[in-house]
């Protein structure tokens, strides 16, 4: 018997190199660096998205967005993540909550948390209080606090659609 409920985690992992502007949630922040990846390296839209795919047993981002399809070079991560919720939305599911960590030195996600948290709710069709996004350090050590990468990890709650309803408003409801 399948739940009522599923919970998914997301992760995901880039580079950062040399010149601006830095794309994060889906938010174009002024710095001096940008991540580097296949697609445009959103690493919190791609943590989002596995959260998502992973809560309704659909695989990962790589297998819905294969690297390897040049399709995918350069493409918009909101892109990709409203196609994964589409996904899911068709299976019977509707997106719950979001809580998000972005592990960052630099820049300050704090300074620019309510933009994402507004752009994550835009993409998926939620209400603001359904989306939380939080920054954390490195504190100076690895990858993170030396500023070589920056990653991040979402949690997800999908909760099945009850046969019927027609007032959730939208891709997330």
């Amino acid at each position: 018997m399948t739940t009522d409920y599923r919970i998914g985690i997301g992760h995901d992992t880039h580079r950062l190199s040399a010149g601006g502007p830095l794309r994060l949630g889906g938010v174009d922040i002024e710095f001096d660096k940008h991540l580097e990846g296949h697609s445009d390296a959103d690493v919190l839209l791609h943590a989002v998205t596995d959260a998502l795919l992973g809560a309704a047993n659909l695989g990962d981002i790589g297998e819905m967005f294969p690297n390897t399809d040049p399709k995918n070079a350069g493409r918009d991560s909101s892109d990709m993540l409203s196609a994964a919720a589409e996904r899911v939305i068709s299976l019977g599911w509707k997106v719950a909550n979001l809580d998000c960590v972005v592990l960052a030195e630099r820049p300050r996600i704090l300074d620019h948390r309510d933009s994402i948290q507004h752009r994550l709710s835009e993409i998926l069709v939620l209400r603001q209080d359904q989306v939380s996004v939080k920054g954390k350090t490195g504190e100076g050590i690895g990858p993170v606090g030396e500023g070589l990468v920056i990653q991040a990890q979402c949690v997800c709650l999908l909760q099945r659609i009850e046969k019927g309803r027609t007032d959730y408003g939208g891709i997330g409801f």
